[in-house]
């Protein structure tokens, strides 16, 4: 979804396509994540929707977070145990992480080639892969 099409309007749109009830908190939190294409952590999204209405907590924020994850309409990339960032991006594609910064960048799915996948185990599919790079300055 790019930035033309994250009016809260079109955003009550796309969450009752995918089949979630959208409540103000939840729409708020959609334009929040869509409006910015950004990659944010929870505590950027609630402070970036409490600027506007200081009255979501942080447990709503979490829970539709799980939500949207749920039905599809982001992605969850954790980059490590502590750092975790939601992703509006759910086309193909993989991340560069500055471990330094923080910053969580796209990579296209077309700069990064992958040979082959180990055997899966019986009656198993590959439902996706994650690649996350981490850098950081050079000593």
């Amino acid at each position: 979804m790019d930035s033309r099409h994250t009016s809260r309007e079109k955003l009550t749109d796309t969450l009752r396509a995918h089949g979630i009830n959208p409540t103000h908190q939840r729409i708020e939190i959609a334009h929040a994540l869509f409006s910015r294409q950004e990659h944010l952590s929870a505590d950027q999204i609630m402070a970036i929707v409490n600027e506007r209405h200081c009255e979501t907590s942080k447990a709503t924020v979490y829970n539709t977070l799980n939500l949207f994850v749920a039905k599809a309409l982001i992605r969850e990339v954790i980059v490590d145990p502590t750092r975790v960032f939601y992703d509006p991006n759910t086309e193909p594609h993989y991340h560069l992480y500055d471990v330094q910064s923080g910053r969580l960048t796209d990579v296209s799915s077309a700069d990064v080639r992958i040979s082959g996948l180990p055997d899966l185990p019986e009656g198993m599919v590959a439902e996706g892969m994650d690649v996350i790079i981490r850098v950081r300055p050079a000593i």
